[in-house]
């Protein structure tokens, strides 16, 4: 039988981690990914945007079943932030309908976390 692990050290982060959050959206281009990826940044609506190479998307739109080459971008930020990014992103996609997805950092490294914190805050 082993020892019991002991307490985990309390965090020195800012908020608690469910504070946090990464959302995702796409897009079908490169150009409008990196454009959508600075607009969130310049307007401190995330601390981090990283966009991934070309996805594959298959979904149903209007009653028929498409394939599409997407670029899909994730968000770093701060859940008092979501309204604003939502509402960014809404303004400035051309998706009639665009993906915006907000999951929950579970834990983080608080150094990370307090970055993410700060710049964030200077909106």
């Amino acid at each position: 039988m082993s020892a019991p692990l002991p307490p985990l050290p309390p965090s020195s982060a800012p908020l608690s981690p469910s504070a946090y959050l990464t959302v995702l959206t796409t897009t079908d281009s490169a150009d409008k990914a990196e454009a959508l990826a600075r607009g969130v940044i310049e307007a401190r609506l995330a601390a981090c945007a990283q966009i991934s190479a070309p996805v594959t998307s298959v979904y149903r739109w209007q009653s028929v079943i498409e394939t599409a080459e997407e670029w899909q971008i994730l968000f770093k930020t701060v859940a008092e932030r979501y309204d604003a990014l939502e509402a960014h992103l809404k303004a400035a996609h051309d998706y009639d309908t665009p993906e915006i997805i907000a999951l929950p950092v579970v834990r983080g490294s608080a150094e990370y976390l307090a970055w993410l914190t700060e710049e964030t805050a200077g909106a």
